[in-house]
C-alpha cells in the first residue's frame, strides 16, 4: 500500500472496507458478478463494429441516473435498459465503494477519473456492448456530480425525485440504516456495514446525532442529503444536460413522461421507444402516497422535523 493510500485510510471510518490495490481483485469479482446478474442482455449481432469497441468502448455522452435510495431509481434504470441503444448497469460495486474517496477529496481528479472510466469500460467489454451508450445508476452519485461533470464533459444527468415521507419509510424497511442490523456482520455492496452508522455523507458535526435518532429519521436524513446535493450541484448544468423526474409522474402520466425522457436522451427511433414506454406503463400507482396509509402522527412529526422546509420546496407540503 501506497503511504497516499495509507494516509487515505486513517482518515476513513475503520469498519467501512476499504478500496486498495489489495481488495482491487476482491472488488472486481463483486463487481462482475453484480453486473452480470443485472444486466439486460440485448440479443443481437456479433459485428465488426461491436468487436472493435469491446476493445474501445463508447464512454462518450454517457448517463448518469441519480436520486435518493428507494426514490424508483431502479424502476427507472430496468426502464432505461429496455432501450437498445443503451448500455444500463445497476450500481457497480467498485464505483459505489470508490465514492466515498471522491466526495471526501482522498483520490485526486486525474486518480479518481481512471479508476472510474476503467470501471465502465470493463463493464461494457463484459457483454461485448462497447458500441452502445453508457448508463448507470447508483444514488451515491448524488454526492459527487462535480466530479463526474468534470471526468465526462458530455455527460447526461436524470434526476429522479420522490416524495420523502414515501422514500423513507421505504428506506426504514431495508436492513442497511437498521439499528437493529448492527450486530449483523453484513455489509452493503459499497463496503459499509448494515447499521445505523453516519456513511460520508452524514455531516461532520451531526454523526453522532444520526447514530442515536430513530431509524426512520435516519431515512428521511438520507433522502434529504441525498437530494439537497444532487438539486445543488445540478442547479447550472444547462437543460441539455440535465432532466428532472418526479417518481410520482409516472403514475399520473406514463406516456408523457416516457416521452419527455426520450426526448432528452435523443432516442427516436419508434422501435426504441415503444419498449421503454411499454415498462413505464407497467409503474404501479399504488406505490405513491404508502405514507399515508403507513405512518402515524408521531413519525411524521419526526419527518417534518428533519425535512419539512425540503419535503414544501419540492411542493410535497
Amino acid at each position: 500500500m501506497s503511504m497516499l493510500e495509507s494516509a487515505a485510510e486513517s482518515r476513513l471510518e475503520s469498519w467501512a472496507k476499504p478500496v486498495t490495490w489489495k481488495s482491487l481483485p476482491y472488488l472486481a469479482k463483486r463487481t462482475a458478478g453484480m453486473d452480470r446478474e443485472k444486466y439486460h442482455t440485448k440479443q443481437r449481432p456479433l459485428t465488426l463494429n461491436r468487436v472493435w469497441s469491446t476493445l474501445f468502448p463508447n464512454l462518450s455522452r454517457p448517463v448518469f441516473l441519480i436520486g435518493a435510495a428507494r426514490s424508483g431509481t431502479t424502476f427507472l434504470g430496468d426502464c432505461l435498459a429496455e432501450v437498445p441503444e443503451l448500455s444500463y448497469h445497476f450500481e457497480p460495486i467498485a464505483t459505489k465503494a470508490a465514492a466515498r474517496y471522491v466526495y471526501e477529496g482522498l483520490w485526486n481528479q486525474a486518480k479518481a477519473e481512471w479508476f472510474y472510466r476503467t470501471v465502465y469500460a470493463w463493464l461494457m467489454r463484459l457483454h461485448a456492448d462497447g458500441d452502445l451508450r453508457f448508463v448507470e445508476k447508483t444514488p451515491r452519485n448524488c454526492c459527487i456530480i462535480p466530479f463526474l461533470s468534470e471526468a465526462f464533459p458530455d455527460a447526461q444527468f436524470i434526476h429522479i425525485i420522490r416524495d420523502g415521507r414515501d422514500a423513507a419509510l421505504s428506506l426504514s424497511k431495508k436492513p442497511w440504516l437498521a439499528k437493529s442490523a448492527a450486530d449483523s456482520g453484513k455489509y452493503e455492496p459499497g463496503g459499509y456495514p448494515y447499521g445505523p452508522y453516519a456513511q460520508f455523507w452524514v455531516e461532520p458535526a451531526r454523526r453522532k446525532e444520526f447514530e442515536t435518532t430513530s431509524d426512520l429519521r435516519r431515512c428521511i436524513w438520507a433522502w434529504q442529503r441525498f437530494t439537497e446535493e444532487a438539486i445543488a450541484d445540478t442547479r447550472d448544468l444547462p437543460s441539455d444536460k440535465l432532466l428532472e423526474v418526479r417518481y410520482e409522474s409516472f403514475g399520473s402520466d406514463p406516456t408523457g413522461e416516457a416521452d419527455r425522457i426520450l426526448n432528452f436522451l435523443g432516442i427516436e427511433d419508434t422501435n426504441s421507444r415503444q419498449p421503454f414506454k411499454a415498462a413505464v406503463s407497467a409503474f404501479n400507482p399504488r406505490l405513491t402516497e404508502q405514507w399515508k396509509r403507513q405512518l402515524n402522527e408521531q413519525q411524521l412529526a419526526e419527518i417534518y422535523e428533519e425535512s419539512e422546509e425540503l419535503l414544501r420546496q419540492l411542493h410535497y407540503l
